[in-house]
């Protein structure tokens, strides 16, 4: 127990001083006030930042995860640094690089520099967010994991990068399994908290889509959501659509009405196929295409709920979006 004890006293733990959150409860409130569900995502997701932790969300496509983070950032009232990530994520382009036509004029002064996300954000002790981590080269999250190591960045020429108070990284990424992504080191693991976002709740999913479309009948709603929910555990689709198939559903549909002046049920197999037949993807080999599974599942659907399986309401006036006087519905 000495020895143990001695070798752990040897270690050198730095801890910069950081910024809590203020009001822990009232930004968790705020959070909550924009963001559908997801209590407990909500509390881990704003612990993990009180506690100067880096951060990483995962999970399928649609489930959140940007907006999520995006209403935290906000809600905590810091800096919030964007990043689209890519296999084009260089590290120079992180990081960030010398004017080549200064350079020439003034040589490399510290003036020159133009500083790239990474370096923003740890200036101005921001949240640097970066979407789509699995997809960046594995030499662009080489840089990463030496800054959450050591809260400092060396760039050659301009010098030593210190973390400022509040700097974390917070990054978003689909499952290993979605299409043009990679694996996420250990050592990249070993340095953040994760938070796993599944599909959320179908009264989740149809408020998510009410909060969209706040005019279309809500139990027409619950329909498009069980349709969009369907097709994650079709055997013939490989991929189902996300709550954006159901949101983009409701709207076209919605609009579909206004042109033909009929109820938006009416319009909604028509919308269902423009929105949904892109978002899935059928299994190699089966001979179905998109347009029939999804034809398939509402007519299922909408039987089932007693308006036709052509997904009409018998009443031709449910569902029917009226426009507000002075401005156009929708």
């Amino acid at each position: 127990m000495d020895t143990l004890g001695s070798g752990l006293r040897s270690l050198k733990f730095v801890r910069p001083n950081y910024r809590r959150l203020v009001d822990l409860r009232g930004v968790q409130r705020a959070v909550a006030a924009e963001v559908v569900g997801r209590r407990s995502e909500i509390e881990v997701v704003l612990a993990a930042l009180d506690a100067d932790r880096h951060l990483v969300l995962e999970g399928p496509p649609g489930t959140g995860k940007s907006t999520l983070l995006r209403s935290v950032a906000g809600a905590i009232g810091v800096g919030f640094v964007f990043v689209e990530g890519n296999a084009e994520l260089t590290p120079a382009r992180l990081v960030g690089h010398f004017d080549p036509s200064r350079v020439l004029a003034e040589g490399y002064d510290p003036d020159v520099f133009v500083a790239g996300p990474l370096v923003t954000a740890l200036q101005d002790g921001a949240l640097l967010y970066i979407e789509e981590l699995n997809r960046v080269p594995e030499e662009t999250l080489n840089v990463l994991i030496t800054v959450m190591s050591e809260r400092e960045l060396h760039v050659p020429r301009f010098g030593a990068v210190r973390a400022a108070a509040g700097f974390r990284l917070v990054a978003a990424m689909n499952p290993f399994d979605v299409v043009g992504t990679g694996r996420i080191s250990g050592a990249m693991y070993d340095r953040v908290c994760r938070v796993r976002l599944d599909y959320q709740s179908a009264a989740d999913e149809a408020a998510i889509v009410v909060a969209h479309q706040p005019m279309v009948e809500a139990t027409w709603v619950n329909g498009v959501v069980e349709v969009v929910r369907r097709t994650r555990s079709h055997t013939d689709l490989a991929v189902g659509s996300s709550v954006r198939g159901a949101i983009d559903t409701a709207a076209v549909a919605a609009s579909l009405a206004r042109l033909r002046d009929v109820a938006v049920a009416d319009a909604g197999l028509d919308a269902a196929l423009v929105a949904l037949s892109g978002r899935v993807r059928v299994r190699d080999g089966s001979p179905r295409t998109a347009e029939s599974i999804v034809t398939e599942l509402w007519h299922e659907v909408f039987a089932t709920l007693g308006s036709g399986g052509n997904g009409s309401s018998p009443d031709p006036s449910a569902g029917k979006v009226p426009a507000p006087a002075g401005r156009s519905a929708g």
